[in-house]
């Protein structure tokens, strides 16, 4: 039952998920109404006003990248439809025997979860060179390899950060000393964002941080990337009492999680309120360069160990914790749980969530214009997963999954984190450490680059414990 409503969670309700997210409960800002003061009528009224202008911005991109949908028949009539498939009475979404949830892309494309059909790609080598030749000394990698790379994720996939960001400036804005029993005194802080260039929207960077009252000195720190969801305080108090802090930081006041939201928000205010390039950075982009104002207010901070400062995100902040660990070096260790497509489970793997999943008008805001391009063409895509993954080399890497996580691909996370694993050997680390799925609840610690599949559903509540222990040992804790 949980991996059904995962799955029904990311096809049939991806636009009003998509606008839920990017609206704040605890800060109000500009790109978004105070949601829990709207009547249910207003709600409805917001949602598909938001659901329209997302279509409406990525069509304006399609158009402008000359792309297409194919004409396809009603879903009842597809010759490609997978026989076994069947309508629910009341619902427009197909399940297959074991209740899973199969949607059709624009592409024509159905969804799968069938091994047997389900690996037929062929990936990228992270060590062979655009020019063919093969990479066989961390020199290489750092000067030629990792540059290549890195290029196609901007261009392609995410989006370029513009260079001329504007300053932030953090201050605070609450105290609470009694939170999570008295063992952790919190604090909010507000990043302001100067938007003197174009000051119709206000984007901001929100952080709740919780710090051990019982710690002395300098300590680790997890920025945990969040939206505007309750805290998860469970997984806050295992960190505190692990002796660690919290930064939680709330993504939808950077960039609203809609493509109805892009001409306002940081992405906005560098356009001046005008539409994307196919170029320009997408969503995810957008939360990883807040996510590194973050990180600059707390690598000054003279309580934080600045050299032990990692990144940790779920699902959507999963594929996010991944790019903002590619993209700035100075994050000491990256958590993605549950990340999925364009996160951790390989892109031109067909199996769950896809490149067209994404691609589509519910989640196309996350990336660059010019992913849509590659929607029902992965194997023109010139990356894939492992090379996001060997991005982040040699710095500690743990990937998680579940094992009732379908949608997510837990296995082609694993595979990811094979595909890795050279570059981690390369420069002098030890990867994943076996080309064999682990079974469930096994965890593969013991390298530089980690992989646990629980036994459960798409949290990150379970992996916890094995990240701390994980991190003791790459950080030499005491």
């Amino acid at each position: 039952m949980k991996n059904r409503l995962l799955v029904n969670r990311f096809s049939r309700s991806l636009g009003r998920a998509c606008v839920l997210i990017g609206l704040s409960m605890s800060w109000a800002f500009a790109q978004s109404p105070d949601f829990q003061k709207m009547t249910p009528e207003e709600r409805t009224a917001y949602m598909n006003k938001m659901r329209t202008a997302s279509q409406e911005d990525w069509q304006r991109m399609m158009d402008k990248l000359q792309l297409t949908l194919p004409t396809l028949p009603p879903p009842a009539d597809d010759p490609n439809r997978p026989p076994h498939l069947k309508q629910k009475e009341g619902s427009t979404n197909w399940f297959d025997e074991a209740g899973y949830t199969h949607v059709r892309s624009g592409w024509g494309i159905w969804s799968n979860y069938d091994e047997a059909i389900a690996n037929t790609y062929k990936l990228p080598d992270p060590l062979i060179l655009k020019n063919g030749k093969p990479v066989t000394n961390a020199a290489t990698w750092w000067k030629q390899r990792r540059p290549e790379i890195l290029t196609d994720y901007l261009t392609e996939i995410y989006g370029k950060t513009p260079t001329n960001t504007p300053a932030v400036t953090f201050g605070p804005t609450g105290t609470d000393s009694t939170v999570l029993a008295g063992k952790a005194l919190r604090k909010k802080l507000l990043g302001r964002i100067d938007n003197a260039r174009y000051p119709s929207v206000t984007p901001s960077i929100p952080v709740t941080y919780y710090r051990p009252v019982s710690a002395k000195g300098k300590i680790p720190m997890m920025v945990i990337v969040w939206g505007s969801f309750p805290q998860p305080l469970p997984s806050i108090e295992k960190l505190i009492d692990a002796g660690w802090a919290v930064a939680l930081v709330n993504t939808g006041a950077i960039q609203q999680d809609s493509g109805g939201g892009l001409h306002e928000g940081i992405i906005g205010l560098m356009n001046e309120g005008k539409d994307r390039k196919p170029d320009d950075w997408g969503v995810l982009a957008s939360w990883s360069w807040g996510l590194s104002r973050v990180l600059d207010h707390f690598e000054k901070d003279n309580g934080i160990n600045a050299r032990q400062i990692g990144i940790q995100g779920h699902s959507r902040w999963g594929k996010t914790a991944l790019l903002a660990g590619a993209l700035d070096s100075r994050w000491a260790i990256v958590f993605a749980s549950c990340s999925g497509s364009m996160g951790a489970s390989l892109e031109k793997r067909n199996y769950g969530e896809t490149i067209d999943n994404v691609a589509g008008s519910g989640e196309y805001h996350w990336m660059a214009g010019n992913f849509l391009k590659y929607g029902g063409n992965w194997a023109a895509m010139p990356v894939d997963a492992h090379e996001l993954m060997a991005l982040i080399a040699p710095r500690p890497l743990f990937i998680t999954g579940g094992t009732k996580d379908s949608w997510s691909d837990s296995k082609g996370e694993f595979l990811a984190c094979v595909g890795a694993s050279p570059v981690y050997t390369l420069l002098g680390k030890k990867g994943v450490g076996t080309t064999g799925m682990p079974a469930p609840d096994v965890a593969l610690i013991d390298g530089d680059l980690a992989f646990r599949n629980h036994e459960g559903g798409h949290v990150d509540i379970l992996d916890w414990p094995t990240f701390l222990a994980f991190a003791k040992k790459q950080f030499n804790l005491k």
